[in-house]
């Protein structure tokens, strides 16, 4: 399973990113599906989320300075878990985000690099969200 990562020095105090990373605004930050419903759980929250005839949930766990995500139940891929951390750097935030991708499909040497790229372009995108928001 291909591993990918992200990282930004965001120009905002460890507070602030803290404040802006909730678990709803991570999947929106991706930009690939559109937040329908969250809920609270005894071990975190679930985001309920969806695009174009495809629902999902990401199951959410809050640690220090950040999440560890993952998908549940059916959705694109078999494996999509990542882990969000954040740490005051110089005179601003390092936020890195890390997603270790699975198909499950036939091919998966190859059709999982190309998961992995998307995935990496869905982490990049989140920062630069992240960025707009707070700086």
């Amino acid at each position: 399973m291909p591993t990918v990562s992200a990282s930004r020095l965001v120009r905002a105090m460890p507070a602030v990113i803290g404040r802006a990373l909730t678990p709803a605004a991570l999947v929106e930050y991706e930009d690939t599906f559109t937040v329908n419903e969250v809920s609270e759980t005894d071990d975190g929250w679930v985001v309920a989320a969806g695009r174009r005839g495809l629902d999902l949930a990401f199951a959410f766990e809050a640690h220090e300075n950040g999440f560890v995500y993952e998908q549940r139940g059916d959705g694109p891929l078999e494996t999509l878990e990542t882990t969000v951390t954040y740490a005051a750097e110089n005179e601003g935030t390092r936020v890195k985000l890390c997603s270790t991708v699975s198909t499950g499909l036939p091919l998966s040497v190859l059709i999982d690099r190309v998961a992995a790229w998307k995935r990496r372009g869905e982490l990049r995108r989140a920062l630069d969200r992240l960025a707009a928001d707070v700086e």
